[in-house]
């Protein structure tokens, strides 16, 4: 059976075929992933539960697709 490589390794191989335009966006959505997990942290500590689900799929015309998501937000009696 083949392991696959750490993901540290994988990402920096996969970076090293995007164009720069790719990079900044991929490193911008790592950014506000980052961002957005705080908040639900946050969110939760402040005393909801929050759950993120996909309410659509851009599709960028070339074969490209990604989900785009909305909170269910759940105040606990």
């Amino acid at each position: 059976m083949n392991a696959k490589p750490p993901v540290k390794e994988r990402s920096e191989e996969m970076a090293s075929t995007m164009s720069g335009d790719e990079q900044a966006a991929i490193r911008r959505l790592a950014n506000d992933l980052h961002r957005l997990n705080q908040s639900v942290m946050m969110a939760v500590d402040a005393g909801v539960s929050v759950e993120l689900i996909r309410s659509a799929r851009h599709h960028g015309g070339s074969g490209n697709w990604g989900d785009l998501l909305t909170p269910i937000i759940v105040k606990n009696a």
